[in-house]
């Protein structure tokens, strides 16, 4: 494996008194996907959400340890350059109540991109990027919130991908959708990797199985703090689990 993307260093995060993550070293390769997975309450997403300092909106939380972006620590970066290199997709769609086009135009221009000709490449760039721009080409004043909610997952990335991040975490994006919609979430996503490093938080063993390359297994504790228990290529996690407790987990004999 190449230089990691991001790299975190006995990481662990607290919430005033109680710590939900627990001295986590991880490598998360570059343009490539990796799954993190385990049970509800592992400290999932709080793991993903530690790498653009989301976390950071709850007043109690404090963390230890270091994480990385490309060698550079990201607690001793400027918080919006940093969520610029790093886009975030949320469970449920989330779009602005403004128009396609406004949706996607909105990072860029809060980062100082005002021409007209300028936007509206970004816009199409963006929306193609995100398999979108066939369905919603003809009509982009149209409210973002007409959208199906695929259609609207799917504009949240282009979003996302608008502000040009380099890594993309994915917090269950396709949970709240149909299995149709669900599908072509999972093709975008596999096709994004060769430009983008994702990381994708899902509950879905098949999905994780089908889209990822890399794995991540966290399980909590006797004090319910998360931990990492295995970290690999995605088949070998899934075939070949060196961990007992990855096997009962994959296997469904708890979770």
């Amino acid at each position: 494996m190449n230089e990691p993307r991001i790299k975190s260093i006995d990481y662990s995060l607290y919430y005033g008194e109680f710590q939900a993550l627990r001295n986590i070293t991880v490598d998360i390769p570059r343009n490539r996907i990796t799954a993190i997975i385990g049970p509800s309450g592992c400290g999932k997403s709080t793991f993903l959400r530690s790498f653009n300092r989301m976390n950071e909106l709850i007043p109690s939380v404090r963390t230890e340890g270091r994480v990385l972006l490309d060698g550079e620590n990201i607690f001793e970066q400027e918080v919006v350059n940093l969520r610029k290199k790093i886009g975030m997709v949320f469970q449920r769609p989330n779009p602005f109540p403004k128009s396609i086009f406004d949706n996607v135009a909105y990072g860029p221009r809060i980062h100082g991109r005002k021409d007209k000709s300028n936007l509206a490449r970004i816009v199409e760039t963006s929306l193609k990027s995100s398999a979108l721009w066939e369905e919603v080409k003809d009509d982009l004043g149209r409210s973002a919130l007409s959208l199906s909610g695929g259609q609207q997952q799917r504009l949240c990335i282009a979003r996302a991908l608008a502000v040009e991040p380099e890594v993309i975490l994915m917090d269950e994006p396709a949970s709240a959708l149909d299995p149709v919609a669900t599908l072509r979430i999972e093709e975008l996503i596999t096709t994004l990797k060769e430009n983008y490093t994702i990381v994708i938080v899902t509950h879905n063993m098949q999905q994780a199985a089908r889209v990822s390359d890399y794995t991540a297994f966290l399980l909590t504790d006797e004090a319910r703090a998360g931990n990492l228990v295995e970290f690999g290529p995605t088949k070998e996690i899934f075939t070949t689990p060196k961990d007992k407790r990855t096997e009962d987990y994959i296997s469904g004999r708890f979770g």
